[in-house]
């Protein structure tokens, strides 16, 4: 099977030898990035997320500096003003009017990347430009905010998806950003999402994250495995013991940034999901409404948006009274690229009939009849089982539930959820919440979450919990703990 774990590669940066070549320095002294950087997502909603109370305090943090670090052309602007206003003042407050779609990109770049930039010291965390949106985007995210529905849509889209970019040819979404800046990403974007309309933009750099991370006062995650990972060259050192743990920003970036196992970004974009839906359980509470003037000034410094303080404002709002669970996380579905399928190039192959029916959906884009008259009935549905807990008995007898009540294709996932679970989670993998929760009643229990954590060729996956086995009379076995290695 072709290995995935050096999944990124090199991108096109021409027309006439796209999806063939490294990246190009900009200028003759530039240097070709060596490894691809990548961020955590949980910046997507950051600017909107920060809950609403803040009132004329956020609004004067945000005015006090434009938004947009730089000016866009006519012709750039006119991409994102297809759809008219998008807020009104009621009562004196911005009030979000219509469903609001919003391109996310994270950027960085790396001191090798530019000509005559300051080299860090060796052993430096992250050698970065700060305060540079024009390399490659290795975070790209479609976020809608719909009052009509009271939901957020988040599509998390694989750098490496393999795309048509107008003017470059056939090559990896994230080269967009570098060859036509943020225009140029918001027309391929919408293309590939079926013609969806990108009303505004939001550029993070990365170097404001862990400041972030930090200010916040860190999130308690569960990291599933020992990370470990170095690389001298572009000053990337990753070491991450398992285990429920509090990751300050430094960590934080270490764990969102970690790629070296058999999923590659995509097992990245997965962490970067999980960490997000900790960093909701944890952060968006009223007690930390006292951190976010801190927050927003390094916000600031390091975005780049043609959201406008009101819309802000709006956003802040309506996402301070969204039920949580209201929050859908998707990925663009596909597949691996096979060895050998593209010069040996890897790239992530979206599947334009699933995508389909994300998009229609979540999306409000209905793009072909099949998206709306699939079949969803049990007996077409991949649903994987997997345990959170090291013995076998609750999935057996899952598997022989669901077998039972007409879903054909059960199958075990490949690997076990490290994290024991008190409540059995059923993902609705590619965001089929009705699929899901019409297979919660089979099961007769299970929290259904929307969300690409679960495993990547299902449908559905089923992770069981403690409470399966207590509403079937199955006896749980104490965990062993690992014995200490003798020296």
């Amino acid at each position: 099977m072709f290995s995935r774990e050096e999944y990124s590669l090199p991108v096109a940066t021409n027309p006439n030898n796209f999806g063939k070549s490294d990246l190009s320095p900009k200028t003759p002294n530039s240097k070709p990035a060596l490894f691809s950087h990548k961020w955590t997502f949980f910046v997507v909603l950051f600017v909107a997320l920060l809950s609403g109370g803040l009132g004329a305090g956020l609004a004067f943090v945000l005015s006090s500096r434009p938004f947009q670090q730089r000016q866009l052309s006519a012709d750039e602007a006119a991409v994102f003003d297809k759809s008219g206003q998008l807020t009104s003042a009621i009562a004196g407050v911005p009030t979000l009017t219509r469903p609001v779609n919003i391109l996310l990109l994270g950027t960085i770049v790396l001191t090798a990347d530019l000509p005559n930039a300051q080299i860090q010291p060796r052993g430096k965390y992250i050698a970065q430009v700060e305060n540079n949106f024009d390399g490659l985007s290795d975070a790209m995210l479609l976020i809608r905010f719909d009052p009509s529905s009271q939901k957020v849509s988040v599509l998390s889209i694989p750098r490496d998806s393999r795309v048509d970019i107008q003017g470059v040819g056939k090559t990896k979404i994230n080269f967009a950003n570098y060859a036509g800046g943020v225009s140029l990403s918001a027309q391929t974007v919408s293309q590939v999402l079926g013609n969806i309309p990108i009303d505004r933009y939001i550029r993070f750099n990365v170097s404001g994250f862990g400041k972030i991370i930090d200010a916040l006062g860190g999130v308690d995650v569960y990291v599933p495995k020992k990370m470990k990972y170095q690389d001298d060259s572009q000053r990337l050192y990753i070491n991450l013991n398992a285990g429920q743990q509090k990751l300050d920003g430094n960590k934080s970036i270490q764990y969102m940034r970690f790629r070296h196992d058999d999923l590659g970004d995509i097992g990245r974009v997965q962490r970067q999901q999980a960490f997000f839906r900790a960093f909701i359980d944890q952060q968006l509470k009223p007690e930390s409404i006292g951190k976010f003037p801190e927050v927003l000034n390094i916000v600031k410094d390091n975005i780049d948006t043609n959201l406008s303080v009101e819309e802000v404002l709006a956003l802040a709002g309506y996402t301070s009274k969204l039920d949580r669970k209201n929050i859908q996380m998707h990925m663009a579905p596909g597949r691996f690229s096979n060895a050998g399928e593209f010069d040996s190039l890897s790239y992530w192959i979206l599947d334009s009939r699933r995508l389909d029916k994300v998009m229609n959906q979540s999306f409000g884009v209905i793009k072909s009849a099949e998206a709306n008259g699939s079949d969803n009935s049990p007996r077409n549905l991949r649903v994987a089982i997997q345990d959170s807990l090291p013995q076998p008995e609750g999935s057996k007898k899952a598997t022989m539930v669901l077998s039972k009540s007409g879903y054909d294709q059960v199958f075990p996932a490949v690997e076990r959820w490290s994290k024991p679970l008190a409540k059995t989670q059923i993902i609705a993998q590619n965001g089929d919440r009705a699929s899901a929760e019409k297979l919660r009643d089979s099961l007769g229990l299970g929290e259904v979450i929307v969300e690409s954590t679960g495993e990547l060729e299902s449908d559905i996956t089923v992770r069981i919990g403690k409470d399966w086995f207590e509403a079937n009379n199955i006896a749980i076995k104490p965990i062993k703990s690992a014995k200490p290695k003798q020296r």
